[in-house]
């Protein structure tokens, strides 16, 4: 039990403070911004899944299920719903934050941001088919599914699992600044809402993918085009 304990505590300190710290540092590095695009996608890639392999390890040594952190098949016609609503709902918001920043209502993305969005035809590939995929199942895997679990049994509320789980999520965007962490957090809630209704984190696993692929490949350019003119 102890180890299982101090397990658990490492791994929530990680992703509540060291991922956020982290994120904070790498958007303070300004040589980052001389590095060639790929690059960049490949080093947040090889980290995400350095996350998750580690997320199996605390998985494992807790002795927790695959079942206990949303890896389990429902009702598909569920799953369908729940992926049309949180993509629906997360798209409609990014598009209008495209509109509200081509009138300079919203704050301009910041330059951290900028540096990720796909230019190239290479890039954009990359946006969809290794960062998208990366994305969804690492960071659901973790944020939804095994923090969110050990979140909720610690505040014995899946709800205030969820809380937690959504800020946590949030502060790991912190390379976004103020207005990426809120929008990242608010998409954590929106995210987690599937999790606890229907106890599965695969509805939340496809529309995360089918979120970033737009966001990256058609909403993200836009809105640094919007945000800078």
């Amino acid at each position: 039990m102890l180890i299982r304990n101090l397990v658990e505590a490492g791994f929530v300190i990680a992703l509540m403070a060291v991922v956020p710290v982290l994120s904070y540092r790498t958007s303070r590095q300004s040589e980052i911004f001389a590095l060639p695009r790929i690059k960049l996608y490949i080093s947040a890639v090889v980290s995400q899944w350095i996350l998750a392999a580690l997320g199996i390890v605390v998985l494992l040594v807790t002795s927790m299920s695959f079942g206990d952190v949303g890896l389990r098949l429902v009702s598909l016609p569920e799953v369908f719903l729940w992926i049309g609503v949180l993509t629906g709902v997360s798209l409609a918001a990014l598009g209008l934050v495209v509109f509200l920043e081509g009138r300079g209502w919203w704050p301009p993305e910041p330059k951290m941001v900028c540096a990720l969005i796909p230019q190239t035809r290479t890039e954009k590939y990359w946006a969809v088919l290794v960062i998208a995929p990366t994305a969804a199942l690492c960071e659901e895997f973790l944020y939804r599914g095994l923090l969110l679990a050990v979140l909720s049994q610690w505040s014995r509320s899946p709800g205030w699992g969820a809380v937690l789980s959504s800020a946590a999520f949030g502060m790991a965007h912190m390379y976004q600044g103020s207005i990426g962490i809120a929008r990242a957090a608010l998409l954590g809630g929106l995210l987690a809402i599937p999790v606890l209704r229907l106890g599965t984190i695969l509805p939340s696993m496809a529309s995360h993918f089918l979120i970033d692929a737009v966001a990256l490949v058609w909403l993200g350019p836009k809105m640094i085009e919007e945000s800078h003119q």
